[in-house]
């Protein structure tokens, strides 16, 4: 398998999760785009195309996807797709974000929600406290960002967050790589979904985790932390390093994977769906 290759099967398998966690599904089956920066060549991307016979993530392939460089414009993939509309939303994050690996663009319903009734998406878990280092920054249009100067501005607004909301029109996340890409996205989604519980249950005031809390859950997850505890060390020490977890990227790219290589749709999981 050469880069080029190895670049387009990952971004498809990634484009299939968003699929399998119900991130694309029902009305918005067709609507998102995951894309990574080659690593042998930082100023082009791959990335979800337009003009298949079934234009989904759920259904993509490798040979589909389509390679840019920073300007947004195709420099690889076959002649008969397109880069997707919001090529540029991907390019102009790359292009002003040089340590930004992946790039992933979807319309989670809670997430588009939230942003809808003016409300903040706030820490209300312990998990993914990075998302939350402040307020999410919220991009306050709800047009597809097809232009330059649209990008631009939405990397701005990015800084050096993880995750972006945009206002009726769901979130980007960022990452290193795709596994961290496309986490953020799936955690963003989860926390907007329990804030749209509480915001039923409690009204608009409902509490969520104040800054101290959110230090305490980044100093006490800290694998440098953990690594000198004394029951840890050793185990540690022995393992090379804590592991990383990443259980639900790994999961559900396992699945997506298998689907590709068989040939099948990767359908969303039943309890994602829900």
């Amino acid at each position: 398998m050469s880069d080029e290759n190895e670049l387009r099967y990952q971004v498809a398998v990634a484009n299939r999760v968003l699929a399998k966690t119900g991130l694309c599904s029902g009305a918005t089956l067709s609507a998102g785009h995951a894309s990574m920066r080659d690593p042998g060549a930082p100023d082009r991307f791959a990335v979800k195309g337009r003009g298949y016979e079934i234009d989904a993530p759920a259904a993509v392939t490798p040979e589909q996807m389509v390679v840019c460089d920073l300007d947004g414009q195709k420099v690889a993939g076959a002649e008969q797709y397109t880069q997707c509309f919001e090529v540029k939303l991907h390019s102009c994050i790359y292009r002003e974000h040089p340590h930004i690996g992946a790039v992933v663009h979807a319309h989670p319903r809670f997430t588009t929600l939230m942003s809808v009734l003016d409300a903040d998406i706030r820490p209300v878990c312990k998990w993914s406290a990075s998302l939350f280092d402040g307020s999410l920054p919220v991009y306050p249009h709800a047009a597809n960002v097809i232009t330059d100067q649209q990008g631009s501005e939405l990397a701005a607004l990015l800084g050096d967050a993880q995750a972006v909301v945009l206002r009726a029109h769901g979130a980007v996340t960022v990452g290193a790589g795709l596994p961290e890409a496309v986490t953020a996205m799936v955690n963003l989604e989860e926390h907007a979904r329990m804030n749209w519980y509480a915001y039923c249950a409690a009204g608009p005031g409902y509490p969520a985790l104040d800054e101290r809390q959110l230090a305490d859950v980044r100093t006490y997850n800290d694998a440098r932390l953990i690594e000198q505890l004394d029951h840890m060390n050793g185990p540690a020490a022995t393992a090379g390093g804590l592991p990383a977890v990443m259980g639900v990227w790994q999961y559900y790219a396992t699945l997506a994977a298998q689907d590709l290589e068989a040939g099948r749709l990767s359908v969303p999981d039943v309890e994602w769906a829900q």
